[in-house]
């Protein structure tokens, strides 16, 4: 009895191992079956990752990849990078679905390394608490590329807070090697400028300078750039001018800035979903004001600047308001003016940092339920009570991040998808992993032509399902490549772009996705079975096409106007369990 009583006092590490192995089995039985977000995922960073295995060009130096009309390998994702090495050793699918376990068991490790650091002797006392915020924290549904970025920015802090206190070799050589799980360009400028700001609030605090830290930033930023050495080859020796140069940000009025402050505050962003918003936000922002509230009454101001649940709040504010004026054009154009390098950065991502806080915040009000003492319950029994409310408000966070739907929320889209198809017959208009990719469908369209890796586009799927499956594309996704491959690219597409002035703006002022554009509608690129069409003809300059390469157009839509452009049906191609029909034109 005494045993099993024991095994149940550790009930939080069996819930956390239940959903381990039934998402396990769901993802083993299911497979590529899966449903898995499409929105800059399964349409950039896979089919990046998929490619550079089907060229062998993850090391590879000096080299193009093929898509975009043929772009350096520079562009994409370092090798010396966790997610990275996933695709390199796995199944690309494998790979993506052992990325979600990482990134939980990543998180849930670091909030336990830094809580252990911050409470020390009393920690045994919260360990559900840490283990079901860790766990809640790593199963957010954020970009999928950078989960694991996401789930290691309390490991930073936890190896920072070790530097500072007691420097040694093996705290910098874990910090030299913390980009290995990080990313540059979304966390690790943060990261440095946040580590900035804090040596110089402590060297006030401290009235010295603090050396370990100084030498932990000189540390880290080598760090960042050994393991990403090609980005920084790139921003620092590369003299090609990108579509960054090109892109036109928003300007937003006074009022339009504070409603997105407000906004992103309440909701955060979609590529860092926090999910606060329906339990952790509204719990924050009352014990905000009830222990600010007591402060005032107790004339403690003090109180107020010294606590650190303030601090986390007000750079949870700090964050949203950059996010704001970001997109206000004057300040923007100031922060270019007095940092150059910055011209085209999107400084912005402060709200990165967001998710993480929101649940520091949040354990910080649990912790605090849990420290209330017996002599303000007048029981004991109160106090487990608390406790347990405490615990219940954990997983009931937890609850609210598996069950919300969300844009990469792949767990629950695959659970339901799949129960309405056993339990109703009903079959999910959205396609999966594998429908998604088809690639069989593609092998069999490439054995039939004996394709030879000839350029070619995409029309009405995404570029990446032709990159996925090995065809050479003109088209494609990315966020940096040549502005002049962009004017190229335009020429091309210009008959379309003239016809509907939505889309003209779309590629003009960004650009990153580089596809055929319809000339009604504003897009035909669907990730469902179902799809709507209303112009059955392509507008495009198929002079500039063939002035690119191109020779394959790979269409789901049988075109109406192919003979006068010029093109030769090759011929169309379906297969059982794929949702194209894709007609092939030469």
């Amino acid at each position: 009895m005494a045993a099993i009583k024991k095994v149940f006092s550790y009930w939080y590490l069996i819930l956390i191992a239940m959903f381990f192995l039934c998402t396990s089995a769901l993802y083993l039985w299911v497979g590529e079956g899966s449903y898995i977000a499409v929105h800059d995922n399964l349409d950039l960073f896979v089919a990046q990752f998929q490619m550079m295995k089907n060229t062998g060009s993850f090391f590879a130096h000096g080299v193009d990849v093929p898509f975009l009309g043929g772009i350096s390998r520079d562009t994409l994702p370092s090798e010396f990078s966790l997610y990275s090495v996933l695709y390199m050793v796995l199944p690309s699918f494998a790979a993506y679905i052992m990325g979600y376990f990482l990134k939980i068991v990543i998180a849930i490790a670091s909030v336990w390394l830094l809580a252990s650091d911050w409470y020390g002797a009393q920690m045994k006392k919260y360990r559900p608490l840490v283990m079901l915020l860790g766990f809640a924290y790593g199963i957010l549904n954020v970009f999928p590329a950078f989960g694991i970025p996401f789930a290691s920015i309390p490991l930073v802090v936890y190896l920072l807070r070790k530097i500072y206190k007691e420097a040694s070799v093996r705290w910098y050589l874990a910090l030299f090697c913390y980009p290995f799980l990080s990313y540059f360009s979304y966390f690790g400028f943060f990261i440095l400028a946040y580590l900035v700001v804090g040596m110089i609030w402590l060297s006030i605090r401290d009235k010295k300078v603090s050396l370990s830290l100084l030498l932990g930033l000189i540390v880290l930023s080598a760090g960042y750039v050994v393991f990403e050495y090609r980005l920084f080859g790139m921003m620092l020796l590369g003299g090609e001018e990108t579509i960054r140069s090109t892109i036109v940000e928003a300007d937003l009025s006074a009022k339009e800035v504070a409603e997105q402050i407000v906004d992103v505050w309440k909701k955060g962003m979609f590529h860092a979903e926090s999910m606060h918003t329906k339990l952790v936000l509204p719990i924050c922002t009352l014990y905000f004001f009830y222990l600010n509230g007591r402060y005032i009454v107790k004339r403690n101001i003090k109180g107020v600047f010294h606590d650190i649940y303030n601090l986390v709040m007000l750079i949870l504010l700090f964050n949203s308001i950059i996010y704001g004026i970001y997109n206000w054009g004057d300040f923007r154009r100031l922060v270019e003016t007095l940092l150059p390098p910055l011209k085209g950065f999107q400084f912005n991502r402060t709200i990165f940092f967001s998710p993480f806080l929101w649940y520091a915040a949040f354990f910080l009000i649990l912790q605090r339920v849990y420290d209330i003492p017996v002599s303000l319950t007048k029981k004991v029994g109160y106090q487990r009570a608390l406790s347990w409310l405490a615990n219940g408000l954990a997983l009931a966070a937890v609850a609210v991040i598996l069950f919300t739907p969300s844009k990469y929320n792949d767990w629950r889209a695959t659970c339901k998808n799949t129960a309405l198809e056993l339990l109703k017959g009903k079959v999910s208009d959205s396609m999966s992993y594998g429908e998604f990719y088809s690639v069989e469908l593609f092998e069999e369209i490439k054995k039939d032509i004996n394709y030879q890796e000839e350029w070619s586009v995409a029309y009405g799927i995404h570029p990446a399902v032709l990159e996925y499956n090995g065809i050479a594309t003109l088209d494609g996704y990315l966020g940096f490549y040549s502005s002049e491959y962009k004017a190229d690219f335009r020429k091309m597409i210009a008959p379309a772009l003239e016809r509907v002035e939505a889309s003209r703006i779309y590629y003009d002022d960004w650009g990153a996705r580089a596809y055929l554009y319809p000339g009604t509608d504003l897009s035909v690129v669907s990730a469902t079975w179902s799809m709507a069409v209303t112009d059955y003809d392509l507008y495009m300059d198929t002079e500039a096409f063939r002035a690119l390469g191109g020779k394959y157009i790979f269409s789901r839509i049988e075109l109406g106007n192919a003979q006068e452009l010029g093109l030769t049906s090759v011929g169309s191609y379906a297969r059982p369990g794929s949702p194209y029909v894709i007609y092939l034109y030469e």
